[in-house]
């Protein structure tokens, strides 16, 4: 099992900038992927950026060039580094990890992110 905390959420002005944090724990041997999912309100949960294994990086085509994610393996902790942040990126942030083998998928509890005009 493997059990995912974030934090570093809250309230920011359109423009502005917010920093997550994913701390993984457990057994973390397993993950190939560790990323974030967001979901606003009356909407569906999106994937908004992914690392994988090896150093690809993937992001939705909303937040290329204003997000980025990093991961520290020493600390098992994946960020969201998050600039020029608007009204739209408002949302739940979920840390996401997965596993090849097994198959596998984890989610952390949450973490709300709010973009004021």
């Amino acid at each position: 099992q493997v059990q995912l905390a974030e934090s570093g959420g809250g309230l920011v002005q359109a423009g502005g900038s917010l920093r997550l944090s994913c701390a993984a724990s457990g057994s973390i041997a397993s993950i190939n992927a560790m990323g974030w999912y967001r979901q606003a309100p009356g909407a569906q949960r999106e994937p908004v950026a992914f690392s994988i294994s090896g150093g690809i990086t993937n992001y939705a085509d909303s937040v290329k060039g204003r997000f980025t994610i990093s991961r520290d393996n020493a600390k098992n902790t994946v960020y969201l580094q998050m600039n020029s942040m608007k009204r739209e990126d408002t949302g739940v942030y979920y840390c996401f990890a997965g596993s090849v083998s097994p198959s596998m998928e984890y989610w952390g509890k949450g973490t709300l992110g709010t973009v004021a005009s």
